[in-house]
C-alpha cells in the first residue's frame, strides 16, 4: 500500500467516537488546525496486534494538548479502548496507529477558544521500517540547515503540528543531496535530533551518550532503549553535546517510534561502522516488542 494516497484507501478510521469509511475522514478546508498547525498527534507502532506503550502515548497526547492550550474531550481509557477497536475493524497485526486531536472550523482566526475539539484515530500495515540486513547498513545524515527552536520561543514538548515544519525542510534538503535524514542542532548550536527520531552517539571508553531533551521531545523509544542500554550494562550519559564531539564516536544510532533503533553510518564528513553495541541493543529491542528474531541469527543466515 505504500504508493496509494492516503485519502484513497480502504478501511475505517475512529473519528470524534464514530467508525467512518476511511474515504469519508475528511475536515472543512477552513479548519483551525490547518491554517495555524493548532493540532497534536502520536506516531505508534502494533506489534503481533498490541501498540507498544498505547498508554504512555496517549497519555503525552494528552500533555501536549495542554501545552497547545486545549483539552481532549476523550479520557486516556477511551482512547485506548478505541485504539483496540480501530486495529480489529482494519485487521492490523503490524503496523502503525496515527491519533491526531486538533481545533476545529468554529472560529477562523489566530484566536479559537469556542473551537470543537476534533479526535481521529487511523492505522495502517507497517512492517519493519527495514530488513536486519539493511538495518545495520548506517544511514547518512547531513546537518540540518535549521534548528531547534529555544523552549520561549514554542512548546518544544508537545508533539504538536507546526514543530515538524522544519523538520520537512530539513529531511527535503537532506534527500535532495543524497542523504536519508538530517542531524538537527539547537538554538545554541548543540547536538538536538534527527528530523524525527531521537540520537546516540557510542564513545571511545563505551559509554552512550545522548543529548539532554531540553527543547526537543524526550521520545518514548528514546527512554525504553536507555532503559534496555543500562539493563545490558551500558553507561548512558545524557548531557550537552557539540558538532565537534561527533567525530569521537565509535557507533552512532537513531531511535524513534518508525526508526525503531537505526545504525547511523556518516554525519556530514564523520563516518561509523555501526557496531556491537547497536547490534544489541537492537537484539533487545527486538525481544522486548516480541519481533521473534534475533538480528545477529539473521545476520549469521544471510552470511551463510
Amino acid at each position: 500500500m505504500a504508493n496509494i494516497p492516503f485519502d484513497d484507501r480502504d478501511g475505517q478510521i475512529w473519528f470524534n467516537g464514530e467508525m467512518i469509511e476511511w474515504r469519508k475522514a475528511k475536515v472543512h478546508v477552513l479548519t483551525h488546525g490547518l491554517h495555524y498547525a493548532s493540532s497534536v498527534f502520536e506516531g505508534e507502532r502494533v506489534y503481533n496486534g498490541t501498540v507498544f506503550k498505547l498508554t504512555e502515548h496517549t497519555e503525552r497526547l494528552h500533555e501536549s494538548a495542554r501545552q497547545m492550550g486545549f483539552e481532549i474531550p476523550y479520557s486516556v481509557e477511551e482512547i485506548n479502548a478505541a485504539h483496540d477497536v480501530v486495529l480489529k475493524a482494519n485487521g492490523i497485526a503490524d503496523g502503525y496507529v496515527r491519533p491526531l486531536a486538533w481545533r476545529g472550523s468554529e472560529m477562523m482566526g489566530v484566536s479559537a477558544q469556542h473551537n470543537r475539539i476534533n479526535l481521529a484515530i487511523a492505522a495502517w500495515e507497517w512492517p519493519s521500517y527495514f530488513s536486519p540486513e539493511a538495518r545495520m547498513a548506517g544511514i547518512k545524515l547531513m546537518i540540518a540547515p535549521w534548528r531547534r527552536p529555544d523552549p520561549q520561543c514554542a512548546p518544544v514538548h508537545a508533539k504538536a503540528a507546526g514543530l515538524y515544519m522544519i523538520c520537512t525542510l530539513s529531511k527535503h534538503e537532506a534527500e535532495r543531496q543524497g542523504y536519508h535524514d538530517a542531524l538537527m542542532l539547537d538554538w545554541r548550536g548543540q547536538v538536538a535530533e534527527a528530523t524525527g527520531a531521537n540520537v546516540f552517539f557510542v564513545m571511545p571508553d563505551g559509554a552512550i551518550h545522548t543529548p539532554i531533551p531540553d527543547c526537543f521531545l524526550n521520545g518514548i523509544t528514546r527512554q525504553t532503549v536507555i532503559g534496555l542500554a543500562r539493563d545490558a550494562g551500558y553507561e548512558v550519559v545524557e548531557r550537552a553535546i557539540m558538532p565537534e564531539d561527533i567525530a569521537q564516536a565509535r557507533e552512532v544510532f537513531l531511535t524513534g517510534t518508525a526508526a525503531e533503533i537505526t545504525p547511523v553510518g556518516q554525519i556530514a564528513d564523520a563516518h561509523f561502522t555501526p557496531g556491537d553495541v547497536t547490534r544489541t541493543l537492537i537484539d533487545a529491542y527486538d525481544d522486548l516488542v516480541g519481533r521473534g528474531h534475533k538480528l545477529t541469527a539473521a545476520a549469521s543466515v544471510s552470511a551463510a
